[in-house]
């Protein structure tokens, strides 16, 4: 019954908003859709998960509606190009000024950028490996360049430490591990994540900066145990390694700035929520505005129809 009103009013109402109110999931909504088009045979057309079927030009009053309820589900992370994106990819058909102009009415803001400090220490007398990347960002497939990098996330108990690995093709969190020291020990768990999700094949390009963990002889051997290439950032160059820079601004910006976390659980808590949002949701305009999960799904899909 309760999918069954969300149904009858989805085209007055978001669907994610409808859910929450009638405390269902969006995903179980979506799936008993998928049902109801297989119970109706062959010649009804498939609805894919996800996917929103369109709707009229709507009132200020609904557009309205939907642009504060991507809002509050990005969690202020959008600005208008993003927002008006979301929108035509949940079937709201808007213009861009449109959007603009009513975000702006609305008094909704996407987060500022901020600078943010290098955590990494570069003083020390451990081997520096060539920069193999020298700002080379684009990748034509996954698991061939990897970047690394880490962050720090204040805590009422103390700081917080957050290494991850990133796969250059999709700009996809691959791997990452939390701690409460920054240590070799914290950048070697983010790999090793890394390399059991996904296994590459040797070769592999990793690109670090200059930080004694990743010029440690453990993560060094760690790097040939699983037959990667070394590669590091030139002294003090922090656009050398961009791609990860540019993630932890996102981070800070779009969701952790202005929290307080009582502790280091509750710090950690909101870091993976943000990650899996960012892998899976979160429209990168580097990917044509695709969510890196859903790029790297269109190119397999691209290998597999070339293949056929």
């Amino acid at each position: 019954m309760r999918y069954a009103f969300v149904e009858r009013h989805r085209d007055i109402w978001p669907i994610v908003v409808q859910c929450r109110v009638l405390q269902v999931s969006a995903s179980g909504y979506h799936q008993h859709r998928l049902r109801q088009a297989a119970d109706a045979g062959p010649n009804r057309p498939a609805v894919q998960p996800g996917r929103y079927k369109a709707v009229g030009r709507l009132s200020d009053t609904a557009l309205a509606v939907h642009i504060r309820a991507v809002f509050a589900e990005m969690k202020g992370a959008y600005g208008w190009p993003r927002k008006w994106r979301e929108l035509a990819a949940r079937g709201i058909r808007a213009g861009k000024e449109r959007v603009r102009r009513m975000m702006k009415s609305l008094g909704l803001q996407a987060r500022g950028k901020r600078r943010f400090k290098a955590t990494t220490n570069s003083a020390h007398d451990l081997p520096i490996a060539p920069n193999l990347l020298a700002r080379n960002f684009s990748v034509d497939a996954p698991n061939k360049v990897w970047t690394g990098d880490i962050t720090y996330i204040w805590t009422d108990e103390g700081w917080l430490y957050l290494a991850v690995v990133i796969d250059l093709f999709n700009r996809q969190v691959v791997g990452f591990a939390m701690g409460e020291r920054m240590t070799r020990t914290l950048v070697m768990d983010a790999l090793r994540m890394a390399w059991f999700r996904r296994h590459p094949a040797p070769g592999l390009i990793f690109h670090s900066d200059r930080g004694s963990q990743y010029a440690s002889n453990d993560y060094r051997q760690l790097l040939r145990d699983f037959k990667m290439e070394s590669s590091m950032s030139r002294k003090g160059d922090c656009w050398d390694n961009a791609v990860t820079e540019t993630l932890f601004g996102s981070l800070k910006v779009e969701r952790l700035h202005g929290m307080r976390f009582g502790s280091r659980r509750q710090a950690k808590d909101e870091v993976m929520d943000w990650i899996v949002f960012y892998n899976h949701r979160r429209l990168h305009s580097t990917l044509g505005y695709a969510s890196p999960m859903a790029f790297e799904q269109k190119w397999l899909a691209r290998q597999i129809s070339l293949a056929a």
